[in-house]
């Protein structure tokens, strides 16, 4: 804990040697000094006169959450002219005599003529306000704040350079955050052959090289540049072919055509560039990013502290291998050869990938052996999740056999035509499967996912990219490895990528220009963090899988107890495993009551009471916390109901419209049991567990949706379709089915082709 005015804060264990800057975005959390340049289009508004005081507020904050954290702040700030401006203006119109006032009429008075102004004039006027307006906003989080202005010359005479050296670090001692910013009142224009000439000169003609400058003068670990862009694009923003750059290396320039600099200040973004390259040369890293846009303005500063993928960061270490967002082009363009494909060559692609499961067995268990080693020794995975990372003989042959039904079931998958239409006379009107695109799955602890998911990717023509755990890093690197070599019997390798970079799952969320559709394979908890961090791409999966077993009155002996214990204790981690029992009324202290009991002890079921069946116990088992829970472990919940339409509304009510099952011999009961519970899977007489693809006969599947559009329960090939229409005329225009037109709509229907089932 440290202290300043009597106020506490925590401080973070920040420290590190300057000297190299972060090679990765998720290496800045650890930056300890940090100097954020505002740009000029930043802190003023859209007149150009005036601070922008909502968006200068925002900043300050987040820069004063960041000072709390322990982390030294500067600023280097841009806003004096334009203040200054908005206070000449003022005082202008107000010194105006009283005499030309009242003669003039006030809508002269609107229209008078103010002097051009001064640009250093401004400055001088402006400089006192603006540091006035930053020491209220700072003491607001009792943060105290310091105005230092500064010339190139303090730069370049030793004796100055080592005096702001000295009072920086003084200041940064004493926990106050430095405000730094051009004398604009005395600084002489640029001289204009002066640039950067190498680590140890840097001309400050503006505040972009001013705060590079500062920036590795003071050794700081991050310079964080905000602007009115998003970052730096490969060419100018707002032509058509713009590409934001997510990482930007040294020697890059070339592939980078400048437009003109913003509507205000005195750099442009090639004068950010260069400023930027000079600093990370210099041992610090370098973010470039927008501080306009009213959506990220507000966590723009933070969520680069907290290496998210926002703006554009500088880095001197360039992958081996290409970013996720070539790997996504790839998988796009690799995606759309595939889908080109004949159903036969797919077919192929897929039946190799099979044969390879089983013919390199010993070199899959081998790495998964070394996964279970390193998890085991971390101790980082709870023992369900163990079971999921586990590989073994029998789970490759299910896994090649499943396989081996999406090749037998994929050969008209693609291309298929589900309705035809005759509009008019020569004119006929398709509907055809085509696939989504791009599918981003990503999956914890479970390799098998890898060849399940590449096989109904390339049976459907999508183009996919793959996110694994860090957990099963060997095991998914030979299964992708397999998956290639499969692919390339038909010259598409690059359908399918495995994402090996330090990409974090949130920012790969956000690549709605790249992926179509995300597919989240894992715990309740990944899902629902990709469903909330999945900005414009629909996620198909499931949140939460709270099953339940509703027991009827009329169920049979023989059946309750083997198909609890299935659904139950067969595989407790699964999605699809009984959470909730929900138990008729009639059968409490009854012999089949005592029998589901006994089993669930033997089995070391833990046993939770609804509140309904504590009400009925003496002595209960404890009380369920909430009756919307999904253990994955050996536990449940029993409840009481006294009818069918209960067991309904209650699973209505607490379930997640996973899989749900009624136990009876009453085929009434089960019917309406059948027909009333909106589940994706609702079953009679059967374990949840065969809510699966393999089981359904699907082969396998991407996952279980409880979504309501689109795709719903175990999703195979058939959910990662969608269709277009094709449309098949001659010379036809709208224009001859009018009123008077020569030609009538028909809208006939027409025989479907007929489907190959073999």
């Amino acid at each position: 804990i440290r202290c300043w005015s009597n106020i506490p804060f925590i401080t973070m264990p920040l420290s590190r040697a300057h000297g190299k800057s972060f090679a990765h975005r998720s290496e800045l959390k650890h930056a300890k000094r940090i100097v954020v340049k505002l740009g000029s289009a930043v802190v003023t508004r859209g007149d150009e006169c005036g601070l922008a005081l909502g968006r200068l507020a925002s900043i300050v904050e987040q820069v004063s959450m960041l000072q709390n954290q322990g982390r030294e702040m500067m600023i280097v700030t841009s806003g004096a002219v334009a203040f200054g401006k908005q206070r000449l203006r003022h005082e202008i119109l107000l010194s105006q005599s009283v005499r030309q006032a009242l003669h003039s009429g006030q809508s002269q008075l609107k229209d008078m003529a103010i002097p051009v102004l001064e640009a250093r004039a401004c400055a001088a006027a402006g400089q006192s306000g603006l540091m006035a307006l930053y020491e209220a906003m700072f003491t607001q989080y009792s943060i105290c704040a310091a105005q230092i202005l500064v010339t190139n010359l303090d730069f370049h005479d030793e004796q100055k350079r080592r005096n702001l050296n000295g009072t920086l670090h003084e200041l940064l001692r004493m926990n106050i955050v430095p405000i730094i910013n051009t004398n604009d009142a005395v600084v002489p224009p640029p001289e204009p052959n002066s640039d950067l000439q190498g680590v140890n000169v840097i001309s400050v003609k503006d505040n972009d090289s001013l705060a590079a400058r500062l920036a590795v003068e003071m050794k700081t670990d991050l310079l964080i540049v905000l602007s009115d862009v998003e970052g730096l694009f490969d060419s100018p923003p707002g032509s058509d072919d713009a590409k934001l750059i997510d990482i930007f290396y040294p020697g890059d320039q070339q592939s980078v055509t400048f437009g003109t600099k913003s509507r205000v200040g005195m750099g442009g973004m090639e004068a950010k560039v260069k400023a930027a390259l000079w600093a990370l040369q210099g041992g610090t890293s370098v973010v470039i990013a927008n501080g306009t846009h009213p959506k990220i303005s507000g966590h723009v500063i933070t969520d680069i502290v907290e290496g998210k993928k926002v703006g554009t960061f500088f880095s001197e270490v360039k992958p081996a291998g290409p970013t996720v967002e070539q790997q996504g082009e790839m998988a796009r363009a690799g995606g759309r050869t595939l889908a080109a494909l004949q159903p036969e060559q797919r077919a192929e692609i897929i039946y190799r990938l099979a044969d390879s499961l089983t013919d390199q067995r010993e070199e899959i268990l081998l790495a998964n052996k070394k996964d279970l080693e390193e998890a085991e020794n971390k101790g980082r995975l709870a023992l369900p999740l163990l079971k999921r990372l586990s590989l073994s003989t029998s789970k490759l042959n299910s896994l090649a056999i499943g396989l081996r039904q999406i090749a037998a079931s994929s050969q008209d998958s693609v291309g298929r035509v589900i309705r035809r239409t005759r509009i008019a006379k020569d004119l006929d009107l398709e509907q055809v499967t085509v696939p989504i695109g791009v599918l981003l799955v990503i999956f914890e602890s479970r390799p098998d996912c890898l060849p399940q998911v590449s096989a109904l990717a390339v049976a459907s023509g999508n183009g996919l990219l793959l996110k694994g755990g860090k957990e099963a890093a060997h095991s998914n690197q030979i299964l992708h490895h397999l998956t290639q070599e499969a692919l390339s019997i038909h010259g598409v390798k690059d359908a399918v990528q495995l994402v090996n970079t330090r990409e974090e799952v949130e920012d790969l969320c956000r690549l709605d220009k790249l992926i179509d559709l995300i597919i989240p394979r894992g715990s309740s908890q990944l899902v629902r963090n990709i469903q909330k961090a999945a900005k414009g791409i629909p996620v198909m999966g499931h949140s939460e899988g709270i099953c339940h077993v509703y027991v009827d009155t009329d169920a049979s002996v023989e059946k309750v107890t083997r198909i609890i214990r299935d659904s139950k204790c067969e595989y407790p981690a699964a999605c699809n495993a009984l959470e909730t029992l929900l138990i008729h009324r009639d059968l409490l202290r009854t012999p089949l009551f005592d029998q589901i009991i006994d089993m669930l002890r033997v089995e070391q079921v833990k046993i939770h009471a609804g509140p309904k069946f504590a009400s009925y116990l003496t002595f209960s088992p404890s009380e369920v916390k909430s009756l919307r829970t999904e253990y994955g472990d050996l536990e449940c919940c029993i409840e009481v109901v006294d009818s069918v339409q209960e067991a309904v509304e209650h699973i209505h009510k607490y379930g997640s419209s996973h899989t749900d099952v009624i136990i009876t011999e009453n085929e009434e009961t089960a019917e309406f049991f059948l027909q009333h519970v909106d589940s994706a899977c609702v079953f009679w007489n059967a374990s949840t567990r065969f809510s699966d693809g393999y089981r359904f006969g699907l082969g396998a599947e991407v996952g279980i949706s409880t979504s309501r559009i689109h795709a719903r329960g175990p999703v195979g090939i058939e959910g990662l379709l969608t269709t277009k229409w094709l449309l098949r005329g001659d010379n036809h225009v709208v224009s001859d089915f009018s009123e008077h037109g020569s030609m009538k709509y028909l809208h006939e229907s027409l025989p479907l082709p007929q489907r190959n089932t073999n």
